[in-house]
């Protein structure tokens, strides 16, 4: 078992817990970082404020390191030509439900690359770990995390990745493969190169100095000890922490992981915007027969969220978001410390 990891992220198991958002919540990252992995949240959805109180409710449930994810998208571009021809599809679904179209799209994430606000809070509490999604920030922003004395965490799906957040002065890599459930963490959604996460840690470790965290259709310990004899340092499970009392995932979510959808996973941008994988729904069945050039993210998934409320006013969940990466029939319902236990004996068994 590599220490090298272990000891940078200052946490007695190689098991990092997905920094989910919508799912995470501070009682399940600080569970498992209590358990001796690395507990997360996301706060890509969050405003500075609401960031900074995940933060602190985490840190007074656990002295233990845990991370804090954020979202680093290019910023959306309005295109009304987009927006309206998106809209204008989804409004017989909205009619099925008794509810009319919004007539214009939000964007309702902030990126990180372009909110100072974010980094500052960041640069106050100080988290002892930091990771982005969807790319890189700027490099001074960069450069202060890491002044702070922040661990520094990116998810990467290809080397070119790799090696830009090599070059900009990460301490870990997130390999995720194209396994993992929820979204894409891919810097350019049109430059995917789809690899499954044992490829892409074999190809990462080859080529990269740093370490290299594995991630995607994880879900127990004989997957973890897989990927670490490819040569990972450690591994980041999302779809296994779900089921876990302290996920704030609802009881549609947690019975359709439960049944035989959790067979049926895919991949698809018309929920938000960008590639996600999740089980499949009518976001899935119907809304990819569009044939529409999609509004930017998070724009496109302020429609979604827009339609999944008026279905669910309905007592409808067809249109649902429920991310699952393809070990979701593997999964486990059990607290999130239970989960790190079992994990690490199954590792060693």
């Amino acid at each position: 078992m590599s220490t090298q990891l272990l000891s940078l992220l200052n946490i007695r198991l190689p098991v990092l817990q997905s920094p989910m958002v919508g799912v995470s919540t501070p009682q399940l990252a600080a569970a498992v970082s209590n358990a001796g992995g690395l507990g997360a949240i996301g706060i890509g959805a969050s405003n500075v404020e609401q960031a900074r109180s995940m933060i602190r409710e985490t840190a007074a449930l656990t002295d233990k390191p845990f991370n804090v994810n954020v979202f680093c998208h290019p910023p959306a571009v309005h295109d009304s030509a987009r927006e309206t021809q998106w809209l204008t599809f989804l409004a017989p679904f909205f009619a099925q439900f008794g509810a009319a179209a919004p007539t214009a799209l939000r964007e309702i994430y902030t990126s990180f690359v372009e909110d100072p606000d974010m980094l500052q809070m960041l640069l106050e509490e100080r988290p002892a770990v930091v990771s982005f999604h969807f790319g890189l920030p700027p490099q001074p922003a960069i450069d202060a995390l890491k002044a702070a004395g922040i661990i520094l965490l990116c998810s990467v799906t290809n080397l070119a990745e790799a090696q830009s957040a090599e070059r900009a002065g990460m301490h870990a890599l997130v390999a995720q493969g194209y396994e993992a459930g929820g979204h894409r963490g891919v810097f350019d959604p049109k430059q995917d190169s789809q690899m499954g996460t044992f490829a892409l840690v074999r190809v990462l470790v080859a080529a990269s100095q740093l370490p290299v965290i594995a991630a995607g259709g994880i879900m127990d310990g004989a997957g973890i000890k897989a990927v670490m004899q490819l040569g990972a340092d450690a591994a980041q499970l999302g779809t296994a922490f779900i089921l876990c009392p302290e996920s704030s995932a609802n009881s549609a979510y947690r019975e359709a992981l439960k049944g035989p959808r959790a067979h049926q996973t895919a991949v698809t941008s018309v929920i938000s915007g960008r590639p996600a994988r999740g089980m499949v729904n009518r976001n899935f069945t119907c809304l990819e027969k569009a044939g529409a050039a999609l509004p930017d993210y998070p724009r496109a998934y302020d429609a979604n969220k827009a339609l999944n409320a008026a279905a669910t006013a309905q007592a409808n969940t067809e249109f649902a978001v429920q991310w699952a990466g393809q070990g979701a029939p593997l999964i486990r319902e059990m607290p999130a410390a239970a989960l790190v236990n079992v994990l690490a004996a199954e590792m060693h068994d």
